[in-house]
């Protein structure tokens, strides 16, 4: 059983940054993928960006691909979101989640077998 308590959110100005933190439980959250997924009001919930196990491999959603940067620290059982350059687009509540399922293999929301409660991003114009 994973744990995830993600926190960082808040109010930003659009151009501004934020960045969002994801952390586990469990002595086995340094072998699961994981993801960033968003959802802004009346829209479906987004794919944003994966980690590998290792943080060696990382894939990113057009729409954020370089301005945002994932990354972990397995010794610290956290995953990160650094959000730059925010557009008010980029407004939605912001969720981690985990899956023991290879990198490769993972993909759709519904993959991921834990999720974090979720964290506000506003970003105004």
């Amino acid at each position: 059983q994973v744990q995830l308590v993600e926190s960082g959110g808040g109010l930003v100005q659009a151009g501004g940054s934020l960045r969002l933190s994801c952390a586990a439980s469990g002595r086995t959250f340094s072998s699961y993928t994981m993801g960033w997924f968003r959802q802004a009001p009346g829209k479906e919930r987004e794919f944003v960006a994966k980690i590998s196990w290792s943080g060696g491999r990382t894939y990113y959603a057009d729409s954020v691909k370089g301005r945002f940067t994932i990354s972990r620290d397995n010794a610290k059982n956290t995953v990160y979101l650094q959000m730059n350059s925010l557009k008010p687009e980029d407004t939605a509540v912001y969720y981690c989640a985990a899956t023991p399922r290879g990198y490769n293999t993972v993909g759709r929301s519904s993959e991921y077998d834990y999720w974090g409660q979720g964290t506000q991003v506003t970003v105004s114009s």
